[in-house]
């Protein structure tokens, strides 16, 4: 993505947050039942040691939450519970803003990208409730895409933000549609669409669906 901006080079400020992590077994590793503070401050309670990738993105989405920007778009190879759902060449998406789904929509199909609004339940948060953490990084199976992202939601304040969950189309093992074998970038034309649609529109991404 950040190859491609650099290409088309688009009159906005953005910010790429990285956040990477290697789970590896060690003395030192963190088990099931450890409690992680993060860097916002709330305590989570580690219940499955295979969703450290959340851990780190829910840091890196409080830090980018500081730099209070107009929305956060952030890009996961997230969960399986997403390929279960959806398969493995639809991308599942979030946001809790209606006029920053629509604009998300009109850029995917823009981009040739098949993207699936998923719902944010409410109900499902309970499954996140922990006896001795401010809250449990994951649920049971049922929803798990679903309440993955709920969890990344608890870090990013009031900031328009969109979760994109790319496990399926992420890799393939043969080219199809737009995308090659291998890595396929997914989401990435998707992304600059985004970008290109609000500089254009000139307007506050949460506050204008009309791209």
């Amino acid at each position: 993505l950040m190859a491609a901006v650099a290409a088309t080079q688009p009159q906005a400020e953005i910010h790429v947050l990285v956040a990477c992590a290697e789970n590896m077994p060690d003395g030192l590793a963190y088990r099931p039942g450890d409690i992680f503070t993060s860097y916002q401050g709330k305590t989570v309670e580690i219940i499955n040691t295979d969703a450290e990738g959340r851990l780190v993105l829910a840091d890196a989405l409080h830090y980018g939450a500081e730099l209070k920007p107009d929305f956060m778009l952030d890009n996961a190879t997230l969960t399986g519970a997403a390929m279960v759902a959806l398969g493995e060449r639809v991308s599942a998406y979030y946001t809790g803003n209606e006029a920053l789904a629509a604009t998300f929509k009109a850029a995917a199909k823009r981009a040739g990208e098949a993207m699936w609004e998923m719902p944010l339940v409410e109900g499902l948060r309970d499954k996140l409730k922990s006896e001795w953490a401010d809250v449990k990084h994951m649920g049971d199976r049922w929803g798990g895409s679903i309440t993955a992202a709920l969890f990344l939601r608890e870090f990013v304040g009031d900031v328009p933000w969109i979760h994109v969950d790319v496990a399926g189309p992420s890799m393939s093992d043969k080219a199809y549609d737009i995308y090659s074998k291998g890595g396929t970038g997914a989401g990435v034309l998707t992304y600059l669409e985004l970008i290109n649609s609000l500089i254009a529109a000139e307007t506050d991404p949460a506050a204008d669906a009309d791209n």
